[in-house]
C-alpha cells in the first residue's frame, strides 16, 4: 500500500474519487474539500492524506485545523493502520477525528494502539439524505434568507447552536462572525435562511452549505428556546430544502445528534432517510513528529 499526503485538492478528488463515490456517506469529506476548491480563505490550514492499494483508493482522511480529522469509509482494515501512521507521522495536530461507522471505530483503535491518546467518544451522529421532500404542517410566518442586517441574531444562535450541538468543537465567535457575513453576502453557494414570524421577527434559522457535487449540506439548525415546539424549524428546512432540490441539487443532506430523538424524528417527516451511522471522537490535542 502507498500512503500519501496530497497538498492539490483537485489531485485528492480525483485519486480518491472511487472512495468518494457515495456522496450522501462521503457529504463531509467531499463539502470540505470543494469549498477548499471553491473558497480557499476559509480553510488556511489543512492537510489530504490518501491511502492507495495498486492504485486504487483504499482510505482517506483530510483536516482543516483546527477541526476534527474527517474520515472516508475505509475498503480495507488494513488500510486504517497505514491512514494512521501516516496521520501520526504528519506532524498534524489531532483533536479528534469523525467518520461513518465502522471505519471510525477502526481508526481511533489504531490511532490509540499507535500514539498511546484514548479516543472519547463525543457524539453519536446519523447521517440523512432527502431526495424528495414530503409535505409537512406550515406554522405562521414564511422563510427568508438572512442579510447583513440580521447579523447580532444570526451570529447569536450560531454560538448557541455550537455551545448546545457542537461543545466539543467550539469555534471563537468572531471566526462565527466570519462565517455568517460570508453566508449572508452570497459569497460562494452558502446561504442562512431564517424562519420569520408574522410579528417580522426571525424565530428559527438554518443554513447551507458544503456541495458535494451533485448534493448540499442543510446544518446550523437552531430554534430559540422560547419559540421551540411550534414547528418552525421544521418548516423552513423543509422549505430550504425543496428550494435546493428545485434549484439544480439533487440531495441535500444533515447530520442528526442520535441522542435526540425528537430532531431525527422531525427530520425524517420532511422526508430525509438515514444513509448511514456516524461519530466524532475527540483525543489530547498534540502535535506529532513522527509516528513511534
Amino acid at each position: 500500500m502507498e500512503a500519501s499526503i496530497i497538498a492539490d485538492p483537485v489531485e485528492f478528488r480525483r485519486r480518491a474519487a472511487k472512495l468518494l463515490a457515495d456522496e450522501a456517506r462521503h457529504n463531509l469529506m467531499l463539502g470540505i474539500t470543494g469549498t477548499l476548491l471553491s473558497e480557499p480563505a476559509v480553510y488556511p490550514d489543512y492537510r489530504l492524506f490518501l491511502v492507495e492499494d495498486r492504485g486504487e483508493p483504499v482510505a482517506a482522511a483530510s483536516i482543516t485545523h483546527p477541526h476534527n480529522l474527517v474520515l472516508a469509509d475505509s475498503r480495507d482494515p488494513a488500510a486504517i493502520t497505514e491512514l494512521v501512521r501516516l496521520v501520526a507521522g504528519s506532524g498534524a495536530r489531532i483533536p479528534g477525528a469523525t467518520g461513518n461507522r465502522p471505519t471510525i471505530e477502526g481508526f481511533v483503535a489504531e490511532w490509540s494502539r499507535l500514539t498511546g491518546q484514548q479516543g472519547r467518544a463525543a457524539l453519536g451522529m446519523g447521517v440523512y439524505a432527502l431526495r424528495v421532500p414530503a409535505n409537512v404542517p406550515t406554522p405562521a410566518g414564511r422563510p427568508r434568507l438572512a442579510v447583513p442586517s440580521d447579523e447580532n441574531s444570526v451570529v447569536d444562535w450560531i454560538v448557541a447552536f455550537s455551545a448546545e450541538a457542537l461543545p466539543h468543537e467550539q469555534a471563537s465567535r468572531e471566526d462565527i462572525t466570519a462565517m455568517a457575513r460570508r453566508r449572508m453576502r452570497g459569497v460562494g453557494p452558502a446561504a442562512i435562511w431564517l424562519w420569520e414570524a408574522d410579528s417580522g421577527y426571525p424565530v428559527a434559522m438554518s443554513g447551507h452549505g458544503s456541495p458535494t457535487g451533485t448534493g448540499i449540506r442543510i446544518s446550523l439548525v437552531y430554534t430559540p428556546p422560547e419559540q421551540r415546539g411550534r414547528g418552525y424549524a421544521t418548516a423552513l428546512v423543509s422549505a430550504q430544502s425543496a428550494w435546493l432540490l428545485d434549484n439544480g441539487y439533487q440531495f441535500c443532506f444533515l447530520f442528526t445528534d442520535l441522542a435526540n430523538p425528537t430532531s431525527n424524528a422531525i427530520y425524517e417527516r420532511i422526508g430525509y432517510e438515514r444513509v448511514a451511522t456516524a461519530a466524532s471522537y475527540t483525543f489530547a490535542v498534540t502535535s506529532l513528529s513522527r509516528a513511534t
